[in-house]
């Protein structure tokens, strides 16, 4: 019977004797009783099983000639371990940091988009890289420090084959802001995308100055794979030098490959540069960082067995 005292009809006894090799079964009747004959004397025990319950064991010696009656055995509701794992979809974590990255400015204005403050941040997939390089590429702040530095060049007659007036500074202008937006999808999203790797600076805020130091000069070089872990930076070389490449077509130039060597080696030197300033300076002007966890729930509860049906 249960612990209710309801009998337990259908219930499988299994028989096991000291001095018999052999086991025997039987099922238990509409008023929960079993029998079993010829039963050598001596040591045996009884186990029972019935769907949805817990087996039971009685054990006990049987005399030569004895009828042995067996008291009410009682059998239990079986419990089980559940265990519950409740995930995100990591291309739904990464979508949602995307989106309170966007919102990182410098003193509220400036764009601060790639960087990431959190170590166990999603990676991101290839549309959001696009979306990112895309985001940074047509903020207005981007734009109007474009034209600002192509006023300087003006002023200070910077690349002269443009020549002055309104079509120089056009020129001017023109060159320079699409230096920058093939410099970002090459960096921040072409070969990104290719090489499975993340273009943002992952701020490590912790330990000491020297390897803080270090993290954010190599960050040029270094970086975090889609993975999960930290490999040569192979986009970002690579983009660096493309996109060089590439403004040597948009700038008046005597000297090619000078140009694109030059342009490289201090775009990784201002990469460098970079790095340092967001480690240990820009975070605290941030505004709209992201420091949250990943949602993932475990839980694990014990349930008897017909309640988790």
């Amino acid at each position: 019977m249960d612990r209710s005292g309801s009998v337990a009809a259908g219930a499988v006894v299994h028989l096991t004797s000291t001095n018999d090799s052999s086991s025997r079964q039987v099922t238990s009747g509409n008023n929960g009783e079993f029998s079993f004959a010829d039963v050598p004397p001596g040591p045996f025990k009884l186990s029972v099983s019935a769907e949805g319950f817990g087996n039971q064991e009685f054990s006990g010696e049987l005399a030569s000639g004895q009828t042995y009656l067996v008291p009410p055995i009682l059998i239990s509701i079986a419990t089980v371990v559940t265990d519950v794992s409740v995930t995100v979809d990591p291309v739904q974590v990464a979508t949602e940091e995307y989106k309170e990255q966007v919102q990182q400015r410098v003193f509220g204005f400036i764009p601060n988009f790639y960087v990431t403050y959190q170590q166990d941040a999603a990676p991101l997939t290839t549309k959001l890289k696009y979306k990112l390089a895309w985001k940074s590429s047509t903020d207005p702040v981007t734009i109007v420090g474009t034209a600002f530095l192509a006023g300087l060049q003006q002023a200070g007659d910077q690349y002269g084959e443009f020549g002055q007036g309104a079509q120089g500074y056009a020129k001017r202008f023109g060159a320079g802001y699409a230096d920058v937006v093939a410099s970002t999808f090459l960096s921040g999203a072409v070969f990104p995308s290719l090489l499975k790797q993340d273009p943002r600076y992952f701020y490590q805020g912790t330990g000491t100055t020297r390897s803080r130091i270090l993290h954010a000069v190599g960050n040029p070089v270094w970086c975090k794979g889609d993975n999960g872990h930290w490999q040569v930076n192979y986009s970002n070389v690579a983009g660096i030098f493309a996109g060089a490449a590439l403004s040597s077509t948009f700038y008046p130039s005597k000297n090619t490959g000078t140009f694109i060597l030059s342009s490289s080696f201090v775009r990784l030197g201002e990469s460098s540069l970079t790095g340092v300033i967001q480690e240990f300076v820009l975070r605290r002007f941030t505004k709209g960082k992201h420091s949250g966890d990943n949602p993932v729930v475990t839980d694990s509860s014990t349930m008897p067995s017909d309640a988790a049906r």
